[in-house]
């Protein structure tokens, strides 16, 4: 990948609890406050989190040498074949508990939120998800390994960023329409949180090997 192809990652980031949370901050009665709240918190720990896993890859780097982006043997290349592993575990595991896995019971308290309490669900979702933890190393070992500096990765969060505000950019556009459509993609979205996943993981594979 180069810092182009990375850009993609940005919409699997935001596939999952966090595209929920957004979806059902829209449906609150303070939309617009609330979802602002979140998406603040979404920016910061995307940054954040970006900043951090390109200077633990750096680190690495000075221990392990990554070697030649062209060289497909290369360590960096292999650290992010390790990572597609990881992804293609969570996928299996998923599908195999399909029938018992269920979305996590702290999006049940989201239509009374604050601007406040979004904005911890912003930096919640990014930093605490596993599946956005491994992206996000993903961006920093090949940013790395590319010898790109964090301004290469602006884009990313920049596109990370705007795919968590679409559902309120959607309301604001299509206004009623939007309100009462936005609530049945969150109950669907809640009830099938394991083809979500599933989607996650094969999404985020398909970008590395490709």
């Amino acid at each position: 990948m180069d810092g182009l192809q990375i850009l993609p990652l940005a919409i699997t980031m935001m596939v999952g609890p966090q595209i929920i949370s957004a979806i059902i901050f829209v449906t609150t009665p303070r939309a617009v406050q609330v979802s602002l709240g979140f998406l603040v918190g979404i920016a910061l720990a995307t940054t954040a989190g970006v900043a951090v896993m390109m200077g633990l890859a750096a680190a690495l780097d000075n221990v392990v040498d990554f070697g030649d982006p062209s060289d497909n043997g290369s360590v960096g290349h292999i650290i992010q074949y390790v990572l597609v592993a990881l992804l293609a575990a969570a996928a299996l595991k998923n599908w195999i508990k399909r029938e018992s896995v269920e979305p996590p019971k702290w999006l049940g308290t989201l239509m009374n939120a604050d601007p406040r309490k979004a904005f911890k669900v912003g930096l919640m979702v990014i930093l605490v998800m596993p599946s956005d933890l491994v992206i996000m190393m993903t961006v920093g070992v090949n940013l790395i390994h590319s010898h790109a500096s964090f301004v290469a990765a602006l884009p990313f969060i920049g596109l990370t960023i705007l795919v968590a505000a679409l559902p309120l950019l959607i309301r604001m556009l299509f206004g009623h329409h939007a309100e009462g459509a936005m609530p049945k993609i969150r109950d669907w979205t809640n009830t099938h949180s394991w083809l979500v996943n599933i989607i996650v993981c094969v999404v985020f594979i398909i970008l590395i090997l490709a």
